[in-house]
This record gives C-alpha cells, sequence and structure tokens, in this order.
C-alpha cells in the first residue's frame, strides 16, 4: 500500500502516517487562511475608512482642512498610509524570506494593533493633533506592510498548488472588499465619535496576534543572507520620492490649478525617478540583492505583474471619482443633505463589492483548474467594457442601470484579481515567495497612489475649462457681488472636489457665513441648497468623468493585453532547477 494512501496510525515513537500528515495538514492550511484573510481585512478597512469619516475626525480636532496651509494634512491621511505599506512591501516580503515569514507576519498584528490604539488618544486640536495623527497612520502602515508583505506567501506555503486560487481568491477578494467595507463602517461610526474609526481595529488586532502567535507554523524555506542596505534605502527613499512628487502634482501651485510645474513636485519626481535607477543599477551589482531582478525573468511573474500595475491604475482613482460623482451631485439632488452622503455614497457603492465576493473566490476556484489566463485576461477585456457603459451615463441617472454597472466592474475586478494573484505566487521559487508576493503588492498599492494622481489630474483639467465660468454666472446670478463670485470663481478646482468629497456644503463652505449674511434670505436659500451646486458643476464634471473613464478603458486593454502574454499555466517546480542559476524558472506547464 502506498504511502499516500496509509491509513492514520498512532505509532510508538509519536510519528503519524501520510494520512494523518495530511489531515493535520487541512486543518492548518484552513486555520492559515481565516486568520492571513483576518489581518488583510483589517489593514485594508483600515485603508479607506478614513476617506469616509474624515469630516468628523477634522471636525472632532477642530481644523478646517481646505484652509490654506491645512492640505498637507488632508493629503497625507488620505495617502500616507498607503504611500508607507507601499514603500516598505517588497523590504518586508524580502526580510520574511531570511527571517521567517509567519514572524514578520505576527510583528504587523503587534505594529497594527498598537498604533491603533495610539491614534485614538490625541489629546490634542487644530495642526498639532493632525500632526500626531498623520504620524500615527504613518505607523500604523508599517504594520500594515507586515501584514500585506508575508500574507500571500504564508497561503502558497500552506495550499497545494491546486488549491492556491481558491485560498488566494478568498483572501484576495477579502483584502479588495475591505477597501469598500471600510467605507460603510467610516459612515457608520464616525459620527458617534471619530476615534471608534481607529479603535474598532484593536480588539480585532488583539484576536488576531494571539491566534497568529499560536496557531502560525514557520513553514517557508528560509535561508540566511545578509541585508542589502543599499537597494533597501535607494528603493525606499526613490518610491517616496515619486509618491510626494505624485501626491503634490494635483495641489495648486502660484496661479496654476496643479502643482506638475511646482520646484518642489519637479524635485521630489526627479530624485525619485533618479534614486530607483539607481536601484536598479546597485540590484544588478549586489551579492543579496533585495528586489529579486531575475524573478522578472519568469514570464508568468512578469506578466501577471505588470497587470496589476495596470489594473490599479484603472481602479483606484475610480472609487474617489464614484464617491465625488455621488456626495457632490447625485445624493444631494435625490434628497441627501451634504453632511449625510458620505455614509450613503458608501451604501450606494455595495453593488461594486457583492460583484467582488462572488467573483473572487469563483475565479479563484476555477483557475486553479483551467489557469490564470482566461480569467484574469477576460476579466480586464470586461471592465474596460463596463468603463465604456460608464461612459453613456448622464449625470442624473438613475440608480439601478447605475447599480448594474457597479455589479458588472466587481466581478470584472474580482475575477482578475484572484486568478492573476494565483497565478503570481505559483510561478515563484519557495524561497522567494515573499519578496516576489511584495514586489506584486508593491505594484498594485503603488499603483493606486498613481492612479489617484492620474485620475485627479484628468478631473482637474475638465473642470478647469468650464466651471470658473458656470461658478461666476451662478454666483452673480443669485446675488454674489461680482468680486467675491470672481475669486471663489478661480479657486482651485480641487479645493470644490474635495470640499464635496469631505461632505461639506461646497458653496456654504466657499463662500463663508459673513458673505451669505449679507445677500438676502431667498439667494442664501437658494445658493446653500441641495440643488444649486449639483446642478452648476454637472456640466463642468461630466467633461471630467469622460476623461477620466476613457483612460481607464485604456488602462483596461493593456492590462488584458499583458496577462494574455502569461502563457498557459505555469507552476514552479522547484525539484527541477533554481531559478539563482540563470535562465527561466523551471516549470510545469499544465
Amino acid at each position: 500500500m502506498s504511502a499516500t494512501s496509509a491509513p492514520a496510525v498512532a505509532h510508538a515513537d509519536g510519528t503519524r502516517t501520510a494520512r494523518g500528515r495530511r489531515t493535520a495538514d487541512d486543518r492548518y492550511k484552513w486555520t492559515a487562511l481565516f486568520n492571513v484573510t483576518l489581518g488583510v481585512l483589517m489593514a485594508t478597512i483600515d485603508g479607506s475608512i478614513t476617506l469616509i469619516a474624515m469630516p468628523d475626525i477634522f471636525r472632532g480636532i477642530h481644523l478646517d482642512p481646505l484652509q490654506p496651509g491645512n492640505s498637507f494634512y488632508l493629503l497625507w491621511m488620505l495617502l500616507g498610509f498607503l504611500v508607507v505599506t507601499s514603500v516598505l512591501v517588497v523590504n518586508f516580503g524580502r526580510l520574511g524570506d531570511i527571517y521567517g515569514r509567519v514572524k514578520l507576519y505576527n510583528l504587523g498584528f503587534v505594529v497594527y494593533t498598537l498604533f491603533s490604539l495610539l491614534l485614538t488618544v490625541t489629546w490634542m486640536n487644530g495642526r498639532a493633533g493632525a500632526l500626531w495623527l498623520v504620524v500615527m497612520r504613518i505607523f500604523q502602515g508599517v504594520g500594515s506592510a507586515l501584514l500585506i508583505a508575508n500574507s500571500a506567501a504564508i497561503l502558497t506555503d500552506a495550499f497545494p498548488e491546486h488549491q492556491r486560487g481558491l485560498a488566494l481568491g478568498i483572501n484576495n477578494v477579502a483584502g479588495i472588499s475591505g477597501t469598500f467595507i471600510g467605507l460603510i463602517l467610516g459612515g457608520v461610526l464616525a459620527p458617534i465619535d471619530w476615534r471608534l474609526v481607529f479603535l474598532i481595529s484593536v480588539p480585532i488586532g488583539l484576536l488576531g496576534t494571539v491566534w497568529a502567535y499560536v496557531k502560525l507554523e514557520e513553514r517557508s524555506e528560509r535561508r540566511a543572507s545578509a541585508i542589502d542596505w543599499p537597494g533597501n534605502l535607494t528603493f525606499a527613499l526613490g518610491l517616496v520620492g515619486v509618491m510626494i512628487g505624485l501626491t503634490y502634482g494635483i495641489e495648486p501651485y502660484g496661479s496654476s490649478t496643479m502643482g506638475w510645474t511646482s520646484p518642489r513636485v519637479v524635485a521630489a519626481l526627479s530624485a525619485g525617478v533618479g534614486l530607483l535607477v539607481a536601484f536598479v543599477v546597485v540590484e544588478l551589482r549586489s551579492a543579496n540583492p533585495m528586489f529579486r531582478l531575475p524573478l522578472f525573468k519568469i514570464r508568468a511573474f512578469t506578466a501577471g505583474s505588470l497587470s496589476t500595475l495596470l489594473s490599479g491604475i484603472a481602479r483606484g482613482g475610480l472609487m474617489f471619482m464614484l464617491i465625488i460623482w455621488l456626495q457632490g451631485i447625485w445624493l444631494p439632488e435625490h434628497g441627501y443633505s451634504f453632511a449625510r452622503t458620505p455614509l450613503w455614497a458608501g451604501i450606494y457603492m455595495l453593488p461594486l463589492t457583492t460583484g467582488f465576493l462572488i467573483a473572487g473566490p469563483v475565479s479563484g476556484l476555477l483557475s486553479d483548474r483551467y489557469g490564470s489566463r482566461p480569467f484574469a485576461t477576460g476579466g480586464m477585456l470586461v471592465s474596460a467594457a463596463s468603463f465604456a457603459l460608464f461612459l453613456e451615463l448622464p449625470v442624473d441617472f438613475s440608480y439601478v442601470p447605475f447599480a448594474l454597472l457597479l455589479f458588472l466592474n466587481g466581478l470584472a475586478m474580482g475575477a482578475f484579481a484572484s486568478p492573476n494573484r494565483a497565478g503570481v505566487m505559483n510561478s515563484l521559487p519557495p524561497q522567494h515567495r515573499g519578496v516576489g508576493g511584495g514586489m506584486n503588492s508593491t505594484f498594485q498599492n503603488s499603483a493606486q497612489v498613481l492612479s489617484i494622481g492620474i485620475f485627479f489630474t484628468l478631473m482637474i483639467v475638465g473642470l478647469s475649462t468650464t466651471l470658473p465660468s458656470a461658478l461666476l454666472g451662478g454666483l452673480t446670478g443669485q446675488g454674489v457681488a461680482t468680486s467675491v463670485a470672481a475669486h471663489v470663481a478661480h479657486l482651485p478646482p480641487v479645493t470644490i472636489l474635495f470640499s464635496a468629497f469631505l461632505g461639506y456644503n461646497p458653496i456654504q463652505h466657499l463662500l463663508g457665513s459673513s458673505v451669505l449674511a449679507r445677500l438676502s434670505s431667498a439667494h442664501a436659500h437658494v445658493l446653500t441648497g441641495r440643488a444649486f451646486f449639483p446642478t452648476l458643476i454637472s456640466g463642468p464634471f461630466r467633461s471630467g468623468l469622460h476623461k477620466a473613464f476613457l483612460f481607464a478603458i485604456v488602462a483596461c486593454l493593456v492590462a488584458a493585453a499583458s496577462s494574455w502574454m502569461r502563457g498557459g499555466r505555469y507552476v514552479y517546480r522547484d525539484a527541477l532547477g533554481d531559478l539563482d542559476a540563470g535562465g527561466e524558472a523551471p516549470a510545469r506547464d499544465a
């Protein structure tokens, strides 16, 4: 009788037969999946929970984020978490390969939980309080990077190859869904007390910390290696430079509506790109490189990572555009006060989450049998089609077709994400799964920041051509002095977008109480009503939105082409050779 079919028998020396080992492995892989999914879900929820909670957070610390000089706090509360996670995830993946993935993952739970608690205990107000929150969010991002960098590798170690698509699909979809779950939680918890937005992670983090420490096993193939400090520093500083440049590029500079010509932005982007070029040179010469450039010899890894980047660029800024569309125009026109729009925007976005939840595990399961290419490629093609259909919707749309398009886009993105992640992880040598998974996560997280910069730039370009004249005519028509109306009309469009995004009444916030007090009650009522601003901005917004959707269509189509280039199913076979020996990694096509 073969070992694989032997019954589970306990021996005197304490050993067990193969069936006993299989039973233990079955129990462990599901334990690993549930724990790792909890960690990734927690990290991604906190990545988006502040988007909806931002008005209550700034009110809680008594700071107006739209006043001159305060945009720093607004941008870094939004993007600091993503920037830090993007920068560190490869480093922590590499360290996991050296010192143990479970050890680094457990540390991530501890760090994340600690700084989630510290986010709730600030006693300061104004800029001091905002700076405390920004710094604590950055350190919370360190914990997130530790969790995300090693989660996919832990699952790949725990699951056999014929089940990795399902496991990574559930994990990946939980992570992406956490982004949308965070919108709902932020809208529910922040009005009660803004501190609850961060405090909710503490009991979850404590549970995950203890559970991971007790149950997770170190199954990675650790190889002692020196830390590549030159590579780490050039990569981290280079990526930070690029991220800072992208972040401030959407801010106004001088008389310009955006900051792409600002010396600070040009310097940050130039320095960042220069350091990343230096990083490649350092890695090619390093005996123990952090970023395993030879992994790009694996076609499945390269095509999958490029697809990850492009799909993230197409999807990352979409959520911001849809939220602004709902909060600034559609919800007020349908009877919701501006203060209530953040919560309801999250609720009306639920069809997108539902699509992810359905398609992710199903496509991951099917990709275990049929390979990643048909599902990942098809997902990007359907996603491009959904963006094309969004172009046909009027700004004041009927919700049913809007919800159906959200659901279709969620299905498409879920069908892409899970098989693509499984294809990438299956292609990696076991000893490089941490750094390879971290590299893939870096592409995904960096794409989100890049996408926000691109989408906002396209939107601002569209708004800047028609919004000033629309504002000037609309305000003067309601009795606002020409000088005041001209001042408001020439404010940077990003200020108007952020005011709608933060759930403020845009006109009330832009004019101020002193200007409104000088108007007749009828004019003031019209200006601050739910219909004036949405009607005024609908035309200019549609122009910018079309540019953003057209860009998303192109990005999805290129991602589909890249996904198709991955070839058939590709599973690394360590027994046949070693990637470090040169050439393409040994694999099996199925």
